[in-house]
């Protein structure tokens, strides 16, 4: 029997839990893998692109918050979409201590290569099950997302 066939086999939800989150692991290293290999953009690079185009520009420290990470961790990332020329940042106008981080228009193309390249995975692997799998996976996160809420 197989390490994941033996993880599987228990029905707990702890067991259940467990193998949630190595199956979620093992797809985001699919999806930042596959971005990477096609497009140059890690997921967490990509993650702070579609910040961005969602809300606009904005302060470093709100991009933080945005993307629940610490403001050092975003500062590093910037830097580096800024050094691609993906973002740009500027001093704020009422307080030249804070910078503001806008998405630029390549960082906008590349954004939109990076989300196909991931949708690309997920296509690829969700794919592979059936329609009424298909449902019962929806049904089953958005219950899932409904109990971490709920805590």
């Amino acid at each position: 029997m197989s390490e994941h066939a033996a993880i599987t086999a228990e029905t707990g939800p702890e067991q259940v839990g467990l193998t949630f989150l190595t199956v979620a692991y093992g797809l985001r290293g699919a999806v930042d893998r596959h971005m990477r290999s096609t497009v140059g953009l890690s997921l967490s690079r990509t993650k702070v692109l579609q910040a961005l185009a969602a809300h606009g520009t904005l302060h470093q420290a709100q991009l933080a918050d945005a993307l629940g990470q610490a403001p050092r961790s975003v500062t590093q990332i910037v830097e580096g979409l800024e050094r691609l020329g993906l973002v740009s940042r500027a001093d704020d106008a009422d307080d030249r201590r804070r910078k503001t981080v806008s998405l630029t228009a390549a960082g906008s193309t590349t954004l939109a290569a990076a989300e196909e390249a991931g949708a690309h995975v997920l296509r690829e692997i969700f794919g592979s099950l059936d329609p009424q799998q298909m449902k019962t996976m929806r049904s089953s996160l958005a219950r899932l997302g409904t109990a971490l809420t709920t805590e």
